[in-house]
């Protein structure tokens, strides 16, 4: 199975370095379970995907070293989906959608993500990393440009965003 790690941080400003590929993302989510396990819908660029995300059971400790509580170790499946199809399965994400323009680029010796959301979220930047093991991710050293570490707090998980809005301060 396809494994996601990764490491979630907030970014305070944000200005995308000429080397960054955009693109636009609407996103989703068909169901959403206590434990963790999402259903997503997300138009990206010009392809549409259905998403199913679940915590990876055997998965070491998780967090990386300083972050908060919270598996960074996720199983991820995604097929592609058609237009059509798509079109049909949007209406079900109704109140739990979001939509954000993603800049990606490599900085720091790994490639990054950097979110900045719109409509109800705008404001809010996030950059994530992702890593081909949990050592990897517990041995990153952020850069200072990345705001506080939020991997595993679930006001800040995209199906929590989308469903209940920015976090409250």
């Amino acid at each position: 199975m396809p494994l996601e790690i990764e490491r979630k941080f907030l970014l305070e400003a944000f200005e995308p370095p000429e080397t960054a590929v955009r693109q636009h993302i609407e996103q989703g989510y068909i169901a959403i379970k206590d434990d963790g396990t999402e259903v997503r819908l997300r138009r990206i660029g010009g392809s549409c995907v259905l998403g199913v995300k679940r915590k990876a059971s055997g998965a070491g400790a998780g967090s990386p070293a300083g972050s908060p509580a919270g598996s960074t170790v996720r199983i991820e499946v995604e097929r592609e989906l058609g237009e059509e199809e798509f079109t049909e399965l949007w209406p079900a994400t109704e109140g739990a959608r979001l939509v954000k323009e993603r800049y990606t680029f490599d900085a720091s010796g790994v490639t990054v993500y950097a979110d900045v959301y719109q409509g109800e979220l705008a404001g809010l930047r996030t950059v994530e990393v992702e890593f081909g093991s949990e050592a990897e991710a517990e041995a990153f050293s952020a850069p200072e440009w990345f705001g506080a570490e939020i991997t595993g707090v679930k006001a800040y998980k995209n199906q929590t965003l989308a469903t209940g809005g920015l976090p409250k301060s």
